[in-house]
């Protein structure tokens, strides 16, 4: 009885413990959220009030639907900034799946001259701050014409370190043998990869397409730095100009917080069982 007590207990304590941690990490999205349905200036109180007084849903209506009826569409920038990230984060993650995914299989399962050189030098890149090669990119984009352009942010996300490694590890638990008994049937090896080793990483492509889009949709410094057209601005560069221009406006700064984080939060719960079985590499047996 003691025994059980004891595991009683500490249940419920461990239970508890990651209960107020949720808890603790939710607090400031809930806020977040409350703060964007308040009337204007009421989060300026202090101390700052939780729930609104009144709920109101002005600051979504200035946000996405008052400046397109009175024609200025690109004040705050937001509606065009908002398709301009979906086009930049869907275009960035299909072509980085379809580069990073079979160059994975080729460094996990095929042999060539130079594998393991190249192998090393990646890993040896890994170390190197993404921000140490922005000028060399940005000169060498602006020779190419580049510049100011959706393939100018594209590009430099399409084939990364940390991807290929990714699904090289994940590939590395596929058994040689199934893949041997497939070329002595005869098939070849885009037939292999397709039929074979594509269906076995798919917990592993989906959870990469998640980190692929979550980069690309919350990337701010590079199209930052590449673009210079407002109505080509992806939706973190948009929602940096409104905290500059309208810095005294919480109310409309949370709501467009919220029209940046309401899309990839909705991605990741929907892909959520696929995540976590990528994580876990549960689908891919030696």
């Amino acid at each position: 009885m003691a025994v059980n007590r004891r595991k009683r207990l500490r249940t419920i304590l461990v239970n508890g413990a990651v209960a107020l941690l949720t808890a603790v990490t939710l607090l400031p999205l809930a806020w977040m959220v409350t703060v964007s349905f308040m009337p204007r200036g009421e989060s300026s109180r202090f101390p700052p009030p939780f729930w609104p007084s009144r709920w109101s849903g002005e600051n979504y209506y200035e946000l996405l639907v008052r400046r397109l009826i009175d024609g200025a569409w690109f004040d705050y920038r937001i509606m065009p900034a908002l398709w301009n990230s979906v086009l930049i984060a869907v275009v960035s993650t299909a072509l980085g799946l379809l580069l990073t995914v079979p160059a994975g299989y080729a460094f996990a399962k095929l042999r060539f001259t130079g594998r393991e050189r190249l192998l090393r030098l990646l890993i040896a890149a890994l170390v190197v701050p993404g921000q140490v090669a922005m000028l060399p990119l940005f000169l060498m984009f602006r020779e190419l014409g580049l510049v100011n352009s959706y393939a100018g942010v594209i590009l430099p996300s399409l084939a990364g370190i940390f991807a290929i490694l990714f699904v090289r590890q994940a590939t590395l638990r596929i058994p040689d043998e199934m893949l041997d008994a497939a070329r002595l049937d005869g098939a070849s090896e885009p037939r292999i990869f397709a039929s074979i080793v594509l269906p076995l990483l798919m917990p592993i492509v989906v959870t990469l397409a998640l980190f692929l889009f979550l980069g690309s949709w919350n990337d701010f410094l590079w199209p930052l730095i590449v673009l210079s057209d407002q109505h080509k601005y992806t939706l973190p560069v948009a929602v940096a100009g409104i905290v500059r221009e309208h810095a005294a406006d919480g109310e409309l700064m949370m709501a467009a917080a919220v029209v940046t984080t309401l899309p990839v939060l909705t991605l990741f719960v929907a892909l959520q069982r696929f995540y976590m079985r990528g994580l876990l590499g549960g689908s891919v047996k030696g």
